[in-house]
């Protein structure tokens, strides 16, 4: 799960794939660290609130998964109109969407909304 990943808690390590494991966390830290970087140079007493000795950016991987989790979710589900799990998961949730915003013309008329539990198990394959 993408959450997961970017909070450093992925169980399974992408099927047991090792050296894909590796690189994908080096470079999700890779990451965080340019946004670490960026982030104390902007406000520098950020950098009590990352405190960070080890590189890991455990708390600004759980708050930039807190910010950024329903953009993703919209990333992930913007070519998802006809997923018959998505559609028969959330019916009842975008029956009542559509109708409280029956006669709003600027809304978007069709919406994925984002999974309620962020904690779902993997299943393992």
């Amino acid at each position: 799960d993408i959450g997961d990943i970017v909070r450093g808690k992925d169980l399974y390590g992408g099927g047991g794939r090792g050296k894909g494991k590796e690189k994908l966390e080096k470079n999700v830290k890779k990451m965080l660290g340019n946004i670490y970087n960026n982030l104390v140079r902007e406000k520098p007493q950020a950098k009590d609130h990352y405190q960070d000795n080890d590189e890991n950016y455990i708390q600004l991987r759980e708050d930039w998964w807190t910010a950024n989790r329903h953009t993703v979710w919209k990333a992930i589900t913007c070519n998802a109109r006809g997923n018959t799990y998505i559609n028969d998961t959330h019916v009842m949730e975008e029956k009542l969407r559509l109708k409280v915003n029956a006669d709003v013309s600027d809304k978007p008329k069709y919406r994925f909304p984002q999974p309620i539990i962020d904690y779902v198990p993997q299943f393992l394959t």
